[in-house]
């Protein structure tokens, strides 16, 4: 079994406690809205990394991220992008598994035609009422599952 975790619109907050929740993970996709560079190095420590340009990534560092990305996971095909609306494609004819999303900073997954969509929420800045949230993919004989994973921030 292969362990994903994802992680989205941090927005220059690397949580401790996301980064607990990522160590073990075979690789991890960050789905845009990184805000700082220093956080792929971080994630990179951790496992190896797939990982897309959001709408608030600016500068060179942010110029090198592709918009979107294909992560080959066993024998699963995952597309990485920022913004769902600007997905374009036919996932099922493309032969893609799953979708991975960020942006929206809530928490999502939905099973469409066969393919998975997921949005692991925002593991960054606590946005109005919203739950910080990072994700887990399991990728099992081609079989692929998710899970939304609520971060318990501390206080002080």
């Amino acid at each position: 079994m292969l362990k994903i975790g994802v992680i989205s619109d941090t927005h220059g907050l690397l949580r401790p406690e996301a980064i607990e929740a990522l160590r073990g993970s075979d690789h991890i996709i960050h789905a845009g809205d990184v805000g700082d560079p220093e956080i792929l190095t971080r994630l990179r420590e951790i496992a190896p990394l797939t990982a897309v340009r959001g709408n608030v990534d600016r500068g060179g560092w942010a110029r090198a991220l592709p918009e979107t990305e294909i992560l080959e996971a066993g024998a699963t095909s995952i597309y990485v992008l920022h913004m769902l609306p600007r997905f374009d494609l036919q996932p099922e004819r493309a032969g893609f598994s799953a979708v991975v999303y960020g942006h929206s900073h809530v928490p999502k997954q939905v099973t469409r035609q066969g393919i998975l969509y997921f949005n692991p929420g925002s593991a960054g800045p606590r946005r109005f009422r919203l739950p910080v949230t990072l994700g887990t993919l399991s990728v099992d004989h081609g079989i692929i599952r998710a899970a939304i994973l609520p971060l318990s921030i501390r206080r002080g």
